[in-house]
């Protein structure tokens, strides 16, 4: 039985013209008057003037440009005039509290429920389910096993329905919150299934890939598709998402980071260092543990929990801005946990 999925194939990527003046009546000496100039040299003052005249209205609309430059000239422009910038911040943790977890939950989507209590997706064939999870115990309140052959994926919460999506497959399930076996199929034109998320009007869904997409909840249909980059840089494997404060929160597969992300453009605002969790299990003997993966957030009590496949612990922590390598790669700020290696 397999424990972790096999790296995704590499992705391949995806005016008016000026009109001259009247003739002027103008009074000339007694002397025999010099013949007028050549008509192309009577012209070139006139276009001289149009052209200084449309350059004025170019650099007065690309002032007033909140980026800085005219619409129409995107084409031409310097590309540090086309890009947003962006100043990345970097963060640790303090841990708060741990909270038991179950071990053989490979945890694929994790959110907030209310009064203390989680919604989980687990993954493996012959082991996938969707359950309902007490915060303070681990205790699995409720639970639908999936069918033998679905390997469970992201998951995520709009209003009274549980979004799911599954691996290698363009297909997902919609659950009743309050009761599992109310539930219907759709299918999607993501590339695959990895993560889901919600800000309570869209959907954002993974597929393994460094791209971020936008769907409608209703009929599924992708809106919009961003690709995610820190410094220019494609940002692959990301996998289960949460929205907090107007981000796109996403764990990157194979690594202890989670990167903060801008929905609108997929610039990584923030990365968040938590490799120390993962050691700590290591070193308290929990070597069958697999990689961080699970963002759930509280936003009523502003509660930040995370967790990882077969974790024996979900932990409650606080942000701790640090200092971080302004140059850094992603694959120097955030490696490939040590057992991947």
């Amino acid at each position: 039985m397999p424990r972790r999925r096999a790296l995704p194939p590499p992705h391949r990527r995806a005016t008016a013209t000026a009109m001259p003046p009247a003739n002027l009546s103008i009074s000339a000496p007694s002397a025999a008057a010099a013949p007028p100039p050549p008509l192309y040299l009577r012209r070139r003052p006139l276009i001289a003037a149009a052209a200084l005249l449309f350059l004025l209205v170019i650099v007065v609309l690309a002032a007033a440009h909140p980026y800085g430059y005219a619409p129409w000239l995107a084409n031409a422009a310097p590309a540090a005039l086309l890009r947003r910038p962006v100043s990345t911040t970097f963060y640790s943790f303090d841990l708060l509290r741990e909270y038991p977890h179950d071990p053989y939950a490979f945890t694929q989507g994790l959110l907030y429920g209310g009064n203390d209590t989680f919604f989980e997706s687990t993954g493996l064939y012959h082991r996938s389910s969707v359950r309902r999870v007490d915060l303070k115990t681990g205790k699995v309140l409720v639970q639908h096993e999936m069918d033998g052959r679905l390997f469970g994926e992201g998951l995520t919460l709009l209003n009274d329905k549980l979004f799911q999506v599954v691996w290698m497959k363009n297909q997902g399930f919609i659950y009743d919150r309050h009761n599992f076996s109310k539930r219907e199929s759709f299918t999607h034109k993501m590339s695959d299934g990895w993560g889901l998320a919600t800000d309570g009007k869209v959907l954002f869904g993974s597929d393994g890939t460094s791209r971020l997409y936008q769907l409608d909840p209703k009929s599924i249909q992708v809106m919009k598709t961003v690709t995610v980059k820190y410094q220019d840089n494609e940002v692959p494997y990301l996998n289960e998402l949460e929205y907090i404060n107007g981000e796109v929160w996403a764990n990157v597969w194979q690594t202890d980071c989670i990167a903060r992300v801008s929905h609108e453009d997929g610039l990584v605002v923030g990365w968040i260092f938590l490799h120390e969790l993962r050691q700590h299990l290591w070193n308290s003997g929990n070597t069958e543990i697999d990689v961080l993966n699970g963002i759930a957030w509280d936003e009523e009590n502003q509660r930040l929990f995370v967790t990882g496949k077969l974790w024996p612990k979900i932990y409650e922590i606080k942000l701790r801005p640090v200092d971080g390598p302004q140059d850094g790669s992603v694959e120097k700020l955030c490696p490939k946990a040590s057992f991947y290696r």
